[in-house]
């Protein structure tokens, strides 16, 4: 209608014609698992474009009058990220994987909080429920969304935690339906605790951080509180035991590094945050708890190569005490879908995260060391043509790939082993790729991204949709983390403090983005320049790795006093 079409720009414009496409189903309900009411029909919630826009019409003219806007923002971003002094496999990673932030993989609650399905499938979305383990790869929402990310965090503060501490690893919809009844899962959990650390320091929202932290100490102190059944820590000594469910979709009986590695994290996270609320004993505690596990870990985690799970596979016992019979392989006499002496992906799950968020050390720094190096011997596999894969079949012939986990000559493999564990699940590969190039071995991580593009190169795969549990899957943002590995980029907005320190020698350029702003970072040997495209920044203190003596700081062409 010509008398509605006052927009920001002609619609006609020499021979350029603007249009869009606009659509507006404004009622949801959950067809996936139908939730009735007492009268037997479906409960609805709105879309939340629905409680923006009134029809298609109003969405239609939204966009075209904010088009220009909306376009220039998103070619600045592109270039900006395009530009970047980074292995051009890296940013094609980058750029491919966050188009799950625009596929049906995600939506936006009536509240407009964010919610995930884990992938789609042909006709609905596969696995619901913002998964807490999975989406905990996912470091693309948490940096360039921010409040959406914190929106989870809230959902699931809200809605998925009981009074005991126990989660729920998958939201329920409607909101209201209560907490899942299924048990909890221990990377879930653990990583809800170092995930709520990482929206604090990203944002420095001390309020926000003090609204959640009771729900905050109850998931972390489920491990070891009476009402769990698992009993993951239950004499508290920092160590995690009992029956242990995982992202893997099994249970792990006895202590496994991975595992153990996630509860580590949580504590020093947990610590880090009772500090700064001047809970002081807690922080403590929690300390005292963490150097228990480490040195557990340090000494009985490990066969010398890398790091293990230590359980005893003829213990059948586990599967009477907590009610799995389902575990005992009758023929073989022993458990199943253990780990044991295998060379798992997510050994050092831990250390990547606290890689990222200044954690510090999780597990030994010459341990680690020596189990990165032989997990690029024993889990990558730079041609996959002659290696068995009875599982799904995500890479295979003369691609390359690195596997969940491996059992080199010599060690022990269950008859029935970790699920999945021949398999090659990007998610997965980016984490092991991201915690390799932190630790130094830049050359090996770079390779195993290679490894992940080549087979998602546009010919033999779509190259934005890498797959896992179905499509658009929401492990692969783990690449995302690549972005801050590579710049050095820390951050605690808390405390009015970022840094960054690129692992590459030479003239360096990235995207930065955090709880508040976004920019370009760049560094020659004549200036180190910040810029900010997006947002704003309260700074009292920057980090400049090997930046030498500094001579002048100069915001908006103004030069300021510093001390150094």
């Amino acid at each position: 209608r010509a008398d509605r079409c006052t927009v920001g720009a002609p619609l006609i414009d020499g021979e350029k014609t603007r249009f869009v496409l606009a659509w507006n189903v404004p009622n949801c309900y959950n067809y996936w698992w139908r939730c009735k009411d007492e009268n037997d029909r479906d409960v609805m919630w709105k879309n939340y474009y629905a409680t923006k826009y009134e029809n298609s019409m109003a969405s239609a003219f939204y966009a075209l009058r904010n088009g220009d806007e909306f376009y220039q923002k998103t070619v600045t971003f592109r270039d900006i990220l395009h530009s970047s002094t980074l292995d051009p496999v890296v940013i094609d990673a980058i750029s491919s994987t966050i188009s799950v932030l625009k596929s049906p993989t995600v939506m936006r609650l009536e509240n407009g909080a964010f919610y995930g399905w884990e992938g789609v499938h042909s006709f609905q979305g596969s696995c619901e429920g913002t998964c807490t383990h999975v989406w905990s790869y996912a470091y693309a929402l948490c940096f360039l969304f921010p409040d959406l990310e914190r929106s989870i965090r809230e959902t699931e503060f809200r809605c998925d935690v009981k009074e005991n501490g126990k989660m729920g690893f998958r939201t329920l919809l409607p909101l209201g339906r209560g907490v899942s009844e299924t048990r909890a899962c221990v990377d879930g959990s653990m990583l809800t605790v170092v995930k709520t650390l990482r929206e604090w320091k990203l944002s420095g929202d001390d309020e926000w951080l003090r609204a959640h932290w009771e729900t905050v100490q109850r998931i972390l102190a489920y491990a070891w509180h009476e009402e769990n059944p698992d009993a993951w820590d239950r004499d508290r000594d920092g160590v995690l035991e009992g029956r242990q469910h995982h992202t893997l979709d099994m249970e792990l009986f006895g202590p496994s590094s991975w595992l153990e590695g996630l509860y580590l994290a949580a504590l020093s996270a947990a610590a880090e945050m009772a500090d700064y609320l001047g809970e002081h004993e807690k922080a403590a505690d929690y300390r005292a708890l963490f150097e228990k596990g480490y040195a557990y870990a340090k000494e009985h985690l490990v066969n010398g190569k890398y790091f293990i799970q230590n359980v005893d596979l003829s213990r059948k016992e586990y599967t009477e005490r907590f009610d799995c019979s389902n575990y005992w392989n009758e023929e073989q006499n022993q458990l199943k879908y253990q780990i044991a002496d295998g060379s798992i992906i997510d050994q050092m799950l831990g250390q990547w995260h606290a890689n990222l968020l200044g954690l510090g050390d999780i597990f030994d720094k010459e341990q680690r060391k020596t189990a990165l190096e032989n997990m690029v011997a024993n889990n990558f596999k730079p041609n996959l043509r002659e290696f068995a894969n009875m599982w799904r079949i995500f890479a295979l012939n003369d691609e390359g790939g690195t596997i969940i986990c491996d059992y080199p000559e010599g060690s022990e493999k269950p008859v029935i082993p970790i699920p999945y564990c021949e398999e090659c699940m990007t998610g997965f590969e980016y984490a092991f790729a991201g915690l390799l190039i932190s630790e130094g071995y830049i050359e090996e991580g770079l390779a195993v991204v290679h490894a992940i593009r080549d087979r998602y190169d546009g010919a033999k795969r779509n190259p934005w949709n890498e797959i896992e549990c179905g499509n658009n899957y929401a492990r692969a943002m783990a690449s995302f983390a690549l972005l801050p590995i590579f710049s050095g980029c820390t951050f605690d907005l808390p405390k009015h403090r970022i840094g960054f320190s690129p692992i590459l020698s030479g003239d360096f350029r990235a995207l930065w983005s955090l709880g508040t702003g976004w920019g370009v970072f760049s560094k020659t040997e004549a200036e180190t320049k910040i810029e900010l495209v997006g947002g704003y920044l309260s700074l009292e203190a920057l980090t400049l790795g090997n930046a030498g003596k500094v001579k002048a700081v100069i915001i908006d062409g103004v030069s300021v006093d510093f001390a150094q």
